[in-house]
């Protein structure tokens, strides 16, 4: 019984003093939120799986407390939602911003309240946020280029572009018609939003073929979309080897078509999500830009020094560099391999450039299902 007292009254003690020295008796957990403004296309929601994914890992499930909000494609219920998380007590909030500016006021309002702002793929201008994403006029400016290149300065090309308002649609649509002005031959016959979505870039394509038919366009430079105009050309009986080169997106889908007609070992392949030997280049934000931003959060609320810009390289690759990833396991990837079976992935929408040295704790099965590899 003495015992027993006696292990009462300790146990007595260190509650009483968790009580009174909560961050002494215990790490707590730094209070993270996820702002998405978007969530209509496949990057979006495989980004976010990453993003869950760090967070779950074994290095920072200890550490952060992550919480996740979806605003839509609407600025002010972005700048609503991120006043309500400081409100809340947010230490950190990693962000995808539906504009660069229109989030600048609440972006300065929560870092004069110690609050960590890091944006990533998209950019936020306000000097006190972070930011982390490729080089976005880069990516609008190289696939041009590959374009023009392709069809020997001269042409009829379709242009789809993106989310409207975000940095990332604003900037790389401007440098890929900066490159197309260059060249008198090239001719923009139509253009249309496709939102960064497969079933968007559809539509949008068969309202463009009412009036411009197939053998009126030369080639596509889009944002998301070239696995459907192939599977739309497909579908309009052309052969594989008249396709049309496309410039565009990084979806399995689309790099599965690019692998050489009949291409070996390629897995649960069907109907149009199989090699055909589209002529394409393949370009894309890695969706695992908000995973890194999450770790970065944490770097900052640990004091560590932090760069207000982190350049992530942009993913390019193309008929000759495309290469199967033949079970999509971490050691595959980091020996090059950038698009998965089809047995594997069953979206061919999902985005492929998932790999990144700086980010082990997020495979396959995080941008699948929210899983860390650690």
């Amino acid at each position: 019984m003495r015992w027993i007292s006696t292990a009462f009254v300790a146990a007595m003690s260190l509650g009483l003093f968790a009580a009174q020295h909560p961050a002494q008796a215990a790490q707590q957990k730094y209070k993270i939120f996820l702002s998405m403004s978007y969530i209509g296309n496949d990057w979006q929601a495989e980004a976010a799986n990453m993003v869950k994914a760090m967070a779950a890992s074994k290095d920072y499930r200890d550490k952060v407390d992550l919480k996740v909000q979806v605003a839509g494609p609407n600025a002010t219920r972005q700048i609503q939602q991120i006043n309500a998380m400081v409100q809340q007590g947010a230490q950190a909030i990693v962000v995808y911003p539906i504009s660069p500016t229109a989030l600048n006021e609440v972006v300065r309002n929560a870092c004069a309240r110690h609050v960590v702002i890091i944006a990533y793929d998209a950019e936020i201008t306000e000097p006190c946020a972070y930011n982390v994403h490729i080089d976005q006029l880069e990516a609008g400016r190289v696939p041009a280029e590959w374009l023009v290149k392709k069809l020997d300065g001269k042409g009829n090309i379709v242009v789809i572009t993106g989310v409207p308002g975000t940095s990332v649609d604003t900037q790389r649509t401007a440098a890929a018609k900066a490159v197309f002005a260059k060249y008198p031959g090239i001719h923009i016959i139509s253009e249309g939003v496709g939102m960064w979505s497969q079933a968007v870039a559809r539509t949008v394509l068969t309202k463009i073929l009412t009036t411009h038919p197939w053998n009126e366009i030369s080639g596509f430079w889009v944002q998301v979309g070239c696995y459907t105009i192939a599977s739309m050309e497909k579908e309009a009986g052309i052969p594989d080897n008249q396709l049309k080169p496309c410039a565009g997106e990084g979806s399995n889908g689309h790099r599965i078509q690019m692998l050489a007609i009949g291409a070996p070992g390629v897995e649960g392949a069907h109907a149009t999500y199989r090699p055909m030997g589209e002529p394409s280049i393949s370009y894309a934000s890695p969706p695992y830009s908000g995973a890194l931003a999450l770790k970065l959060a944490v770097d900052v609320l640990e004091g560590q020094q932090v760069p207000k810009f982190t350049k992530l390289p942009l993913p390019i690759v193309t008929n000759e560099t495309v290469k199967l990833c033949k079970e999509g396991t971490w050691q595959e990837m980091e020996q090059g391999c950038n698009v998965f079976q089809p047995a594997i992935i069953s979206n061919p929408g999902w985005f492929a450039s998932i790999y990144s040295a700086e980010t082990p704790e997020t495979g396959l099965q995080a941008a699948l299902n929210g899983k860390p590899e650690q």
